[in-house]
């Protein structure tokens, strides 16, 4: 007969081995961790969800996640960053096929902190940018409060789509004193961002390098407009579709700008469909390869080919001493569709494409 010791002990070993026999990485698939600190932001490697908590990023402090692949990752708190004098980015997350949930919640850089009127060409020293993000995955529904200088940098992607998401920097319209507070600065290919807003003193979109980039549905004002470049040399931007997207009180609406001093350079096969833009106080549509001259002597190290507005129109209003479509060539070709472009307001520009031939339009 069985002893109660005999029996239990049977029993302790049978689930043991049960346990056992549970591969490893799926018990730790099933782990869960909480950010509540840089210290604990080390250690979510293994965690297939993780949360972060409120607080505050001290000063010389830099906060950095490499998730689990895979990882549901969701805000419960807002995240500041202190005044500090470390180097940007002061957020980076990289990780492959992330679910990124910000729930309202905000990443507050204390611009205010900072800001001067000089951006990062001088004046205090500016981390920027605020935010980083590599690897893949879908990153939704946060907001960029504040940022010192540029406030979010996409790059070494993977397939990246944002949805959702604002960056918030008009309190440095106060004085004049937010400078160079890009919204959203690419340079990696297969990014799509969708349903979000930008307002800023600079570029909402700045694409400088990559292919495969969709701009979507979003709002941008305050700023300088939607933007391929600036283009530095042995930097292509290729296959990018602009559509849906709201512009108002910027400076510039639509701009391609390549350095005039570029080489190894191109931009190729740019989208426009379905835009409106409103309040322009410079240039409707500005397509340039003399930057950072707006129009001057264009260089021809960075070829610029196939720029289209098509399926939905583009509409553009400018004020009244705005140029409604200017372009600065000096080694552009094709023929580019301009048939769903309309511009009104303002006075004409001037239009050397060089050897691109543009077709249709109303500017």
């Amino acid at each position: 007969m069985f002893t109660h010791a005999f029996r239990q002990f049977v029993f302790t070993a049978a689930v043991l081995a049960v346990v056992s026999a549970i591969p490893t990485e799926e018990l730790e698939e099933r782990s869960s961790c909480t950010i509540s600190s840089v210290s604990t932001a080390s250690s979510i490697s293994s965690c297939s969800s993780v949360t972060i908590s409120a607080f505050t990023v001290p000063s010389g402090s830099t906060l950095s996640l490499s998730p689990k692949s895979g990882a549901t990752i969701t805000m419960a708190g807002d995240i500041t960053f202190a005044k500090t004098s470390s180097d940007g980015p002061l957020f980076t997350i990289d990780g492959d096929d992330i679910t990124f949930n910000g729930a309202g919640y905000s990443f507050d850089g204390n611009g205010a902190d900072y800001w001067d009127g000089e951006g990062t060409d001088g004046g205090v020293d500016k981390p920027h940018p605020l935010l980083k993000f590599k690897g893949s995955g879908t990153y939704s529904d946060f907001t960029v409060l504040n940022s010192p200088a540029q406030a979010i940098s996409i790059g070494n992607s993977d397939g990246l789509v944002f949805d959702s998401i604002t960056v918030d920097n008009s309190d440095g319209d106060t004085d004049d004193l937010g400078a160079n507070t890009d919204g959203f600065d690419v340079s990696a290919d297969d990014v799509t961002i969708k349903n979000s807003v930008v307002k800023n003193q600079d570029d909402c979109l700045a694409i400088n390098d990559g292919s495969s980039i969709v701009f979507e549905d979003n709002t941008c004002s305050g700023g300088h407009g939607i933007s391929i470049g600036s283009i530095s040399s042995d930097n292509s931007v290729s296959d990018v579709t602009i559509s849906g997207n709201t512009v108002k009180d910027s400076m510039y609406g639509l701009r391609i700008k390549v350095k005039a001093s570029a080489t190894d350079a191109s931009v190729s096969d740019i989208t426009y469909s379905g835009n409106t833009i409103t309040g322009i106080d410079k240039y409707g549509v500005l397509i340039t390869q003399s930057y950072p001259d707006d129009d001057g002597t264009p260089g021809t190290g960075g070829p610029i080919s196939d720029i289209n507005f098509t399926g939905s129109t583009t509409t553009i209003t400018v004020g009244d001493d705005a140029k409604r479509l200017t372009i600065d060539c000096g080694a552009c070709s094709g023929t580019w569709d301009f048939s769903k472009l309309k511009i009104t307001g303002g006075s004409e520009g001037t239009v050397d494409s060089d050897d691109a031939t543009i077709s249709g339009g109303s500017y």
